[in-house]
């Protein structure tokens, strides 16, 4: 009966058009890159990573990887609380609490395996049952699921509506308040308004708990993230930051006042009970966000701004000639095209890899019903001849489509 119920819901995804697709890459993480095809290898210019500053297949990342397995071997061997804890990491905490002392009083910092083991660590550890979560509802699944997870309550607000968040955190009789949200929306590339949310937590004494996954490394003029762009202070921050995207390795952090730092070593399962990161890797993130504060790192910052500018201008102009495909209000890498009908992002994404072009199409349950999409993000890495390429390419699949 298991086969025949999955192949059932196997071709109900089919009929919706909403069956996911493994596909293979056959070269790094780059601009262009080479991924499986019937004919061998098929070379695409990519605008769907998350490799921000194009660091992934940096030349100092690179050696730095090599270097730390030379030096640490390939594992840790056990869990951080048991014999896996080892100085890379050390090294690693130390200069992320160091980026967020300005911004975080005191700040702490706590290295975990991935983001989503994270936010499943930060939810759970602390949405406990005298805590009230108040999650956005495009939060990143990993936060979906964290509050799933926890034995507090949750509430959620329609995206971005901090009237009604307000009115919740006016009427919620719990003890602990923790307000969830992203920093920037992994799907829409918009930035929470965070001034008005330090406002409303002090206002009724409640922390906000900061998935900073796409704007660390991307945001602030040191690349230190949304608390930096915003330049916001207080111990009611608690974040989250990813370092397998701008940073260009894997892993994750969280950087909080020391007291919930603590707690979460002492009681999320997700850190507990995990094999810690590869010192080799911790080794390749500590090189990683040296660079991103360096020189170099705010050079990349500027290449992607002024790719985002370019990109923005030529969508906003082919969303003039469909005038039911919308532009998320975006300043960041994330830049998406908003179709709405499932086959028509489908379709599109087919079209533009037709010519040498790979934008994945983004559908439910990933997005809202209604609001497929196509999720194009940029990376230092491209050229602004590259970028025209897309727009070109985009220009030319809007015209088969109509």
């Amino acid at each position: 009966m298991l086969i025949e119920h999955i192949d059932r819901q196997l071709l109900e995804l089919d009929a919706a058009a909403l069956r996911r697709r493994l596909r293979v890459a056959e070269s790094p993480c780059a601009p262009v890159q080479s991924f499986e095809s019937e004919q061998g290898s098929e070379p695409l210019l990519a605008f769907c990573s998350n490799d921000y500053l194009g660091l992934a297949h940096h030349p100092a990342l690179i050696d730095a990887m090599a270097e730390g397995a030379q030096h640490w071997g390939t594992g840790s061997g056990a869990s951080h609380l048991v014999s896996g804890h080892m100085r890379p990491h050390v090294q690693v905490e130390e200069l992320v609490a160091r980026w967020f002392e300005p911004h975080i009083p005191h700040a702490r910092a706590v290295l975990m395996c991935s983001g989503y083991m994270a936010n499943l660590a930060l939810t759970t550890a602390l949405g406990d049952g005298d805590a009230t979560l108040f999650c956005d509802k495009l939060n990143h699944a990993s936060l979906i699921d964290g509050a799933r997870l926890a034995q507090a309550q949750v509430q959620r607000y329609a995206h971005g509506r901090l009237d009604v968040l307000e009115r919740q955190l006016q009427s919620c009789t719990t003890p602990v308040k923790l307000i969830v949200t992203d920093a920037v929306f992994s799907m829409d590339g918009d930035v929470a308004d965070l001034p008005t949310l330090l406002a409303l937590a002090e206002q009724y004494d409640a922390w906000i708990v900061l998935d900073d996954a796409h704007g660390l490394g991307v945001l602030g003029d040191q690349g230190h993230g949304t608390l930096e762009h915003f330049r916001l202070r207080s111990k009611r921050f608690i974040v989250m930051g990813t370092l397998g995207k701008a940073a260009g390795v894997s892993g994750a952090f969280v950087a909080a006042h020391p007291t919930i730092i603590e707690w979460l070593v002492q009681r999320a399962r997700p850190y507990i009970y995990t094999t810690a990161m590869p010192p080799a890797l911790a080794h390749t993130v500590l090189a990683s966000l040296q660079l991103i504060e360096s020189e170099e790192g705010r050079t990349r910052r500027a290449q992607l701004q002024g790719l985002v500018e370019q990109l923005r201008m030529g969508l906003k102009a082919l969303a003039g000639i469909q005038s039911s495909w919308l532009l998320s209000e975006s300043f960041t890498a994330i830049q998406p095209l908003i179709v709405g009908d499932n086959d028509i992002a489908l379709k599109l994404s087919a079209a533009l890899r037709h010519r040498g072009l790979y934008v994945p199409a983004m559908r439910p349950p990933t997005v809202p019903v209604g609001t497929a999409r196509l999720r194009i993000t940029l990376s230092a890495a491209h050229t602004s001849v590259q970028v025209q390429s897309l727009l070109d390419a985009l220009a030319q699949a809007m015209g088969e489509l109509q």
